[in-house]
């Protein structure tokens, strides 16, 4: 293609590149213009004036205006060939008025809100309200449900932090029938593991593994189906370690209830000679943590009473006075290396996960020299539970957080745990741990709120290795989005969250993961009426 510039810059010619006639020829600048322009103008307002004419025509039938004339016209069409945004129709006063704050005094013993859309809707069309007669209505009528939703979202809390905090009376039977049986029946009070099995328990040939639990029932389906589940029953060797209360109800248990070739371990806190030995650190901060609970918290009622906070809020108040943030059991974990000096290795499992595999592959697992074998919860397809950093449990806005942790570190999943013993005891993480968790007491639970997991995130750090998520799916105690394929196919499934599988408020889609582990024709399970839904 070529171009031609006249000398007088007045034409410009527009040539193919093949050397054919003249293909575009343009008038750039004369001094007057010509006829031709003059009706290529004329045509261009024409279509200018129709097109403005039917975008009037199309505004008056939506009901947007009822004008035609040029200044309307200008009005429409104006804001956007400019690209502004039209003015709201709606009158100024319905903005004033929703703006204005709600009181709670000002919706108790009214009779003339309306209780639903279909009654305000009625209102509206018999009462030929005015714009602000309008706006009242509506909003005192959101206010109120606003009100009853936070109100029932509050009980629905108080009534699930109820439910997991307390005792099932079916759980409570089981207990009651095995000490009877520990004290009757001589089968029921064997030594766990046998004399001659007892060398076992410090054989690093063995595959150890080590569950903390005053949950027999629980504890009878991790033990189950851990056992079932392995391609080498005769290799596991479990450490049941409970508390005096349960100790001869879960040593009856297993007992009547052997797992062989598998070999299991029953033992009280009490039977450690070293927790009988001077202080323990662990026993004493359990002891100032229900102390500073009871005074900080100030029981359910004054949390449920609270009128400022959000329901999500006092949801989280009433989780963190669970019995479970202030057991033993769930922090012995953190001295293992001292409750079992001559093993090198352990898996940790808690009462309310279930092993769906042979977890023996853990043992090949590389673990780099570090000490804690564990999932992230920061990465995977489910974004509502693998979401997890280190600002998801711990509060940044505290100095002594902020200035040693990255909020947007990845976090780690307690309850399925490889745990290098050896390594562990050339750390000082036992020390880190209880100096943390002092310094929460201190500043009065303002550090973090929940359990074991925050101190475990701060005194573990630096010494995690990653395992493939397979190993530990988490969740199925506060949310049921995980399908049951889904869940099916993990190695180890975590019942983490209020809904424990063993209570009514479970969720009944996942709980036959769980049900399927728990023999319901066995006369002690019947007799307390644990049924399987």
């Amino acid at each position: 293609m070529q171009l031609h510039i006249s000398p007088s810059l007045r034409h410009v010619t527009v040539l193919p590149g093949k050397g054919f006639k003249e293909f575009i020829k343009v008038k750039v600048a004369t001094r007057w213009p010509s006829y031709r322009m003059l009706f290529y103008s004329l045509l261009f307002f024409t279509f200018l004036v129709r097109f403005a004419f039917v975008l009037a025509a199309v505004d008056g039938i939506d009901g947007e205006n009822k004008c035609s004339t040029i200044g309307c016209i200008g009005k429409k069409i104006g804001p956007r060939i400019l690209g502004r945004r039209l003015e709201s129709n709606v009158p100024e006063v319905i903005y004033r008025i929703l703006d204005e704050p709600v009181g709670k005094d000002e919706l108790e013993g009214r009779s003339d809100i309306p209780q639903t859309l279909q009654d305000f809707m009625t209102e509206i069309k018999e009462g030929g309200y005015d714009a602000k007669t309008f706006a009242v209505k509506l909003r005192e009528m959101v206010a109120l449900m606003e009100e009853r939703t936070r109100t029932a979202k509050i009980q629905e809390y108080l009534y699930r932090h109820i439910a997991s905090s307390s005792i099932p009376k079916q759980l409570h039977c089981l207990v009651l029938g095995l000490a009877n049986e520990h004290s009757n029946n001589a089968a029921a009070r064997l030594q766990l593991p046998s004399a001659e099995l007892v060398p076992a328990l410090v054989d690093n040939s063995y595959f150890h593994f080590v569950l903390a639990s005053d949950n027999v029932l629980a504890a009878s389906v991790v033990a189950t189906s851990l056992v079932r589940n392995s391609l080498q029953p005769q290799k596991v060797v479990l450490h049941i370690i409970t508390d005096r209360k349960t100790y001869h109800p879960m040593q009856a248990w297993f007992s009547l209830h052997p797992l062989t070739p598998a070999i299991i371990e029953v033992k009280a806190l009490h039977h450690f000679d070293w927790l009988s030995k001077g202080k323990v650190p662990v026993l004493e901060a359990m002891e100032k943590d229900q102390q500073v609970r009871s005074q900080f918290r100030g029981g359910s009622s004054a949390i449920i009473t609270t009128n400022t906070d959000k329901p999500v809020v006092i949801a989280s108040k009433l989780q963190a006075l669970s019995p479970k943030y202030t057991s033993v059991m769930n922090h012995i974990r953190i001295h293992l290396p001292e409750l079992f000096p001559s093993l090198n290795k352990v898996v940790f499992l808690d009462d309310d996960i279930v092993v769906q595999t042979d977890l023996s592959a853990l043992w090949d697992i590389e673990m780099n020299g570090k000490v804690n074998g564990a999932v992230e919860t920061c990465t995977g397809e489910d974004k509502f539970v693998m979401s997890k950093r280190f600002k998801s449990y711990l509060n940044f806005s505290h100095p002594l957080i902020s200035e040693n942790l990255d909020p947007s570190e990845c976090a780690w999943a307690y309850g399925m745990n490889i745990f290098d013993l050896e390594a562990w005891r050339k750390t000082n993480i036992s020390l880190t741990y209880h100096h943390w968790v002092e310094q929460n007491l201190k500043s009065d639970l303002s550090l973090w709120q929940l359990g074991t997991l925050p101190p475990g995130l701060i005194a573990f750090h630096g010494h995690v290795q990653t395992i493939d998520p397979f190993w530990h799916m988490l969740g199925l105690g506060y949310q049921e989005n995980t399908s049951f394929a889904d869940a099916e196919s993990a190695g180890v499934i975590h019942f983490n969250g209020r809904a424990k599988p063993w209570l009514e408020i479970a969720f009944p889609r996942l709980r036959p993961l769980w049900a399927k582990y728990v023999d319901f024709s066995d006369k002690f399970v019947k007799s307390c009426h644990i049924r399987a839904s």
